[in-house]
């Protein structure tokens, strides 16, 4: 796992964007996995000023979500369908049929968990993996003691997560209580992973999930596991961190970081 501390959010979700771009430019096949969350509005809007005024093509990429509410049609304004496209998809030359999410409207919610994995598998599997963590840790919707080899399946959500999203609904009674997400283990299975995390409110999560010890109570440990995965921070929500001097150093001297400083 490495650790890019930057000054604030703005310099963070900048840079995930520029890792994004970057990778989207090396290969425009790229099947990228998507998150979704207030964190992530900077990054796509980012992504589509790179889109209109550097010409960054989405045109030949897939892209996974990690998530969607189980019982919320894709048209409805609070599935996470209507999220990507008020921040992303339309905005930008992507291809709708190669945009994929969970249908939470399944009829048979566990074969649709089956398909999603077996879709991401045909396409080759996921190239990178934009993740958001909760303030229980949660990636996806992989709550407190997800199995750390779980799959794409139904979770339901902690009241924490309930409350947490309940501002986009306007009333708690509104969230959905159940979500279908990427297991823990699907998560884990792609190339690289690329987790931001921005505010002081996160801080002492991030803290557990980088330097504490692996724990299926908080599913972002996993991703110390992981060959490939970096987490962008402001300062903020590094404000926990034990190692933020050598996080730092490694930003201002290694070089696959030059052009990024």
């Amino acid at each position: 796992m490495e650790v890019i501390i930057q000054q604030d959010a703005e310099a963070a979700s900048l840079l995930v964007a520029k890792l994004i771009a970057k990778a989207l430019r090396e290969n425009p096949f790229l099947v990228l996995g998507l998150a979704t969350g207030g964190t992530m509005e900077a990054v796509y809007a980012h992504l589509v000023r790179m889109h209109k005024e550097e010409g960054l093509d989405f045109s030949l990429c897939r892209t996974f979500n990690l998530d969607e509410y189980v019982g919320l049609p894709p048209d409805d304004p609070n599935s996470y369908r209507q999220y990507m496209q008020r921040h992303l998809f339309s905005h930008v030359n992507i291809n709708p049929r190669m945009t994929h999410l969970p249908n939470g409207m399944a009829a048979d919610l566990d074969r649709e968990c089956d398909e999603y994995e077996k879709l991401i598998k045909r396409f080759g599997g996921v190239d990178l993996q934009l993740l958001g963590i909760g303030r229980d840790g949660h990636i996806g919707f992989n709550e407190p003691l997800s199995a750390l080899l779980s799959r794409t399946r139904v979770k339901a959500l902690t009241p924490t997560t309930v409350a947490q999203n309940a501002i986009y609904f306007g009333d708690p009674h509104k969230v959905p209580r159940r979500a279908i997400t990427m297991g823990v283990g699907t998560i884990l299975d792609a190339r690289r992973c690329l987790l931001l995390a921005t505010g002081a409110h996160k801080a002492e999560i991030v803290a557990k999930a980088v330097e504490g010890p692996v724990t299926a109570m908080i599913s972002a440990t996993a991703l110390q596991l992981h060959p490939k995965c970096t987490v962008v921070v402001d300062e903020a929500a590094a404000s926990k961190l034990q190692g933020h001097e050598y996080y730092r150093w490694i930003f201002q001297t290694e070089p696959e970081w030059a052009e990024f400083r």
